[in-house]
């Protein structure tokens, strides 16, 4: 039985059975209805519940996953986000279901499981190209691959590594070349005064228990710009603004602007 942990994909049917029925929803209209089907005040919040909430799916990898070669000039295949923004450390479900990015799944599984992901610029885009995309996103692992009843692909990836796009190579399969992108730990000294503020103002704002899962792992992050990162997937800000943290390379830049995201009048409903 789906729960809100499945709302991607049960977005993706609703979006179908109204175009069977000729009416028109985009992406983003069908997971805001799914949101409030749900219970939830807007895809925001609910998002941001998804991204808190362990996953207790158990492990099952797809056997005898064909191979799909990488393209010439590729380092991974590539895995567009329509409506969500990766940090390194995250470990989360997303879906799929465009033919590109399955042909890129079974292209990882079939090597050492890696991918590039990154998000789109617009999430109701079905075929995008290289300047449809971030220029940063994350190395990931997929360490889960279900095909779901609906023909949809449901993996669970782990982020390592922020990551920048530098050209898409587009083929059989749609793939990556990516470089380093830098990071710094910036005023170290005003980041890690920084933390038990952000962690105050993180646990007023969202009225939440720092002791009980899934927060109480963040009492135990020290190093300010993984703390960023924590947090960025736990409130509820737009897409453009979690992104804008992905691309800050700076620790103490990325924790200040976290903690200016969590003013009082932003709070969410």
């Amino acid at each position: 039985m789906r729960d809100f942990r499945d709302a991607k994909a049960m977005a993706q049917t609703l979006r179908e059975a109204f175009k069977q029925k000729s009416v028109s929803l985009t992406h983003s209209e069908s997971l805001e209805l799914t949101a409030k089907i749900l219970g939830f005040h807007d895809w925001n919040v609910l998002s941001a519940r998804i991204q808190a909430e362990p996953d207790r799916t158990p492990i099952r990898i797809e056997a005898n996953v064909p191979a799909i070669p990488l393209p010439a000039g590729a380092d991974l295949p590539l895995v567009p986000l329509r409506d969500i923004v990766l940090f390194p450390h995250m470990v989360v479900p997303i879906y799929a279901g465009r033919a590109k990015t399955m042909r890129a799944l079974e292209c990882a599984m079939a090597a050492d499981r890696r991918i590039f992901a990154v998000t789109q610029r617009r999430a109701d885009d079905d075929d995008p190209t290289q300047e449809a995309l971030y220029a940063v996103g994350v190395v990931a692992s997929v360490i889960d691959l279900i095909t779901l009843a609906d023909t949809n692909i449901r993996i669970i990836v782990k982020c390592a590594e922020r990551a920048t796009l530098t050209r898409v190579v587009d083929g059989e399969i749609l793939a990556a070349k990516v470089a380093p992108f830098a990071e710094s730990s910036g005023d170290a000294a005003l980041g890690e005064t920084l933390v038990r503020t952000v962690l105050q103002r993180f646990r007023a704002y969202l009225n939440v228990d720092l002791d009980a899962p899934p927060y109480s792992r963040l009492p135990h992050i020290r190093e300010p710009g993984m703390l960023a990162d924590a947090i960025a997937t736990l409130i509820p800000i737009e897409i453009g603004q979690r992104q804008e943290l992905l691309e800050t390379g700076n620790a103490t830049e990325r924790i200040v602007k976290i903690l200016a995201l969590m003013k009082d009048d932003r709070r969410a409903a």
